[in-house]
């Protein structure tokens, strides 16, 4: 087994959990849908979480191509890991009733949801310049104003309550990503 795939394990272990960790709370969501008082900007943010998990595990494979890894090199990475576990599990309590008002949950949360948001776009910043640096991938033209309105939302998200800037920005998120995978991808493939 490679260095890469042994120190893997334990990062996709966690992202792991974080799917399944959503995952249930829909299933739960879903089955106890007669009494559940759902909210779509909360299931817009499950989706949305998701994706960025699944995105970040993709993004994961080219630390493969690291030559020599370090226990820094471990430790930043899964703690970007960590993370993302801490985001998915902000969306969904471990149990709830079956009269659950995942409304009220969200703004409850928000805070600290939006809060670890910003956390780990913040932990994107050096992961993905490292990887540049490293000569694992190049580092897209569009990456500093993607980050830069990422981290500026998400804290704007952690610091209101306001329903309409919520609203707008769920949807904007995936727009927002969407967009910048569909870009740089096109960039990469037009190279």
């Amino acid at each position: 087994m490679a260095l890469f795939e042994y120190l893997g394990v334990l990062i996709s272990v966690v992202m792991g959990l974080g799917i399944t960790h959503l995952l249930i709370g829909t299933s739960k969501l879903i089955q106890q849908r007669d009494t559940i008082r759902a909210y779509w900007v909360h299931t817009l943010w499950t989706v949305n979480i998701l994706v960025y998990v699944l995105g970040i595990w993709w993004g994961m494979f080219w630390w493969s191509r690291l030559a020599e890894w370090t226990f820094y090199h471990f430790l930043f990475v899964t703690l970007y890991a960590v993370a993302l576990f801490l985001l998915a599990a902000m969306l969904y309590p471990w149990d709830f009733p079956s009269d659950f008002d995942f409304k009220g949950y969200f703004y409850k949360n928000r805070s600290w949801f939006f809060g670890i948001q910003f956390v780990a776009w913040s932990i994107d910043v050096p992961e993905t310049v490292l990887k540049e640096g490293t000569g694992l991938r190049e580092l897209p033209q569009l990456y500093f104003f993607f980050i830069a309105t990422m981290l500026g939302l998400s804290l704007v998200g952690a610091i209101t309550s306001n329903r309409r800037y919520h609203e707008f920005y769920a949807p904007f998120w995936s727009v927002f990503l969407l967009g910048y995978l569909g870009l740089t991808t096109l960039a990469r493939i037009a190279a």
